[in-house]
């Protein structure tokens, strides 16, 4: 039922799989994940029928940020493996029929790049504007009161040219300077440099964060709100320091780079105050991104109907208006089985969730371990890996707990991830929820994922066509999906107790899929129907 035209564009509806090589498969029993290991198990990525793989940064780096601070773009760090490993990689995914997609970090570098090294050593060489540096205020404070996002100033004084260098993230992570035009020429040719080597899209991160107000104005005080603050970055709007107008400029010069390829593909992650005015101005038209995801889900506490309703009416289909990707957990999100699935109920939602998932309108990012329902893992403070967490421990949950090794097999030491300890532990659970331990196992939540993914890989009207929220109140949640060709309902409860929708049954619909006692129009405790209309 997959339309010409559909295909036309492999990565709208497309299905994407996260990959976090640090903890996918270790290959040489060092107890961290690496390339062949991501290579050796693509055979089982393929088998769940998805279009494409994200890898998180393999790139040369210090690991102070765990691959997000940048020493060299364009080298793989010895972790993981070499650029011949890489090449093996791509040869491997593509003769599988997958995609591969790489994140790329164009806001910051590591402080061990070439590029800052050459940038700190003086005010007059040749990269001295390549980062965002700044005079100290009279009295030798910074020159504003931009904070980071791990806690503490957003500014770290540097003698070597006695001024202070911006850095949004970790003092490790200096600020690039995106107004440079020189900057972006170097990016471009970052991005080329891949393109070339024969990648298929590029995961953008932090994108807002690419250009600062030149002015270096104070950000005003956030107001009060119902979260708790657990660091000085919440105490601002983020005005000054993010989310400038010219941004959209500079995603324009990627775009023209990688329409010089063909099916080439580009997602922005997109955070912040305004999250959705963004996303949009990130991918208006056929000259900016192709789409980008929010946070929409990826903190949220609870999934419900008015939450699904909001994300998906905050992207209408229409002339000029991008394309949405969405996530329900990543490698800086806890894992939602954890956030949303009640006790008691924990294999039922969570297989009605993932069919929800897929049923949406836009591309849908499935987290590493998502298809086998690994909980989130509670890291104590002395094997804590996350900068972040270990600032602000104890209050902001740590992106460790959800970064925690694939469990393979439940017999095999580590869970067949390495023969060494892993660097980071396994959830007491995750062995019995090993991949050994559900493949071929009807029922089970990585066959039921399969399941899925096939139901929305055969069906145009869930792969791309538009949506319309008909019901969104209590625990009942209903959506009609149409293409040109086909027309679905799709009807979920989320909720414990059964429901009937609607009260007045029409007759010319057929059911597709069922889960969790739903038949006839009455669905079950989280439950869930999809119908095709006929005739």
């Amino acid at each position: 039922m997959i339309s010409s035209t559909a295909l036309s564009e492999w990565w709208r509806g497309a299905v994407i799989y996260q990959i976090y090589p640090r903890s996918f498969a270790d290959s040489n029993g060092d107890g961290v994940g690496d390339l062949p290991g991501v290579t050796g198990k693509l055979d089982y990525v393929a088998s769940l029928g998805v279009d494409a793989i994200w890898l998180s940064p393999f790139f040369t780096s210090p690991m102070r940020d765990f691959g997000y601070d940048v020493a060299d773009y364009c080298g793989v760090d010895p972790i993981f493996g070499t650029l011949d490993d890489f090449d093996a990689l791509i040869a491997k995914a593509h003769g599988l029929g997958l995609k591969v997609i790489i994140d790329q970090v164009y806001s910051h570098t590591s402080d061990q790049h070439p590029w800052f090294a050459e940038s700190r050593s003086s005010r007059d060489n040749a990269k001295a504007d390549w980062y965002v540096w700044a005079d100290p205020k009279p009295d030798g404070s910074p020159p504003n009161n931009w904070q980071s996002v791990f806690g503490g100033p957003a500014w770290t004084w540097d003698a070597r040219r006695g001024q202070y260098y911006m850095h949004n993230f970790l003092r490790e992570q200096p600020q690039m300077n995106g107004h440079n035009p020189e900057v972006q020429e170097a990016l471009l040719g970052v991005a080329k440099f891949w393109l070339d080597r024969g990648v298929d899209g590029f995961r953008v991160d932090a994108i807002n964060f690419a250009m600062h107000d030149l002015q270096l104005r104070d950000n005003p005080p956030a107001p009060l709100g119902n979260g708790v603050r657990t660091r000085p970055f919440d105490f601002q709007l983020k005005v000054h320091n993010q989310s400038h107008p010219d941004i959209p400029g500079f995603i324009q010069r990627i775009r023209a780079l990688t329409d010089r390829y063909p099916d080439r593909f580009t997602v922005a992650e997109v955070g912040g105050p305004e999250p959705d005015k963004e996303m949009k101005a990130f991918t208006a038209g056929n000259t900016h991104f192709n789409s980008a995801y929010g946070f929409d889900f990826l903190y949220a506490e609870k999934l419900t109907p008015a939450l699904v309703r909001e994300a998906v009416e905050n992207w209408p289909s229409g002339e000029g208006i991008g394309w949405p990707s969405w996530a329900f957990s990543n490698h800086d999100a806890p894992r939602w089985i954890s956030r949303w699935a009640p006790e008691g109920a924990r294999d039922e939602f969570a297989r009605m969730a993932m069919l929800l998932f897929l049923c949406l309108r836009g591309n849908a990012i499935i987290w590493q371990g998502e298809e086998l329902g690994l909980s989130q893992v509670d890291i104590p403070f002395e094997k804590l890996q996350d900068p972040e967490a270990i600032a602000n421990w104890p209050l902001t949950l740590s992106r460790d707990g959800t970064r925690t090794p694939m469990p393979w097999s439940a017999r095999e030491e580590n869970c067949g991830f390495s023969t060494h300890e892993p660097w980071l532990p396994f959830g007491p659970d995750h062995a019995s929820h090993a991949v050994d331990q559900q493949a071929g196992t009807a029922g089970s939540m990585l066959e039921e994922t399969k399941r899925f993914i096939a139901l929305r890989q055969s069906n145009e009207a869930l792969r791309s066509g538009d949506i319309r929220i008909l019901d969104a109140h209590g625990s009942v949640l209903a959506f009609e999906r149409k293409s040109k060709c086909q027309t679905l309902l799709c009807i979920f409860n989320l909720g414990s107790e059964n429901i009937e929708w609607p009260s007045q049954q029409p007759a010319n619909w057929r059911k597709v899929e069922s889960l969790n006692q739903a038949a006839d129009w009455t669905i079950g405790a989280y439950g869930a129907l999809v119908l095709e209309k006929i005739g």
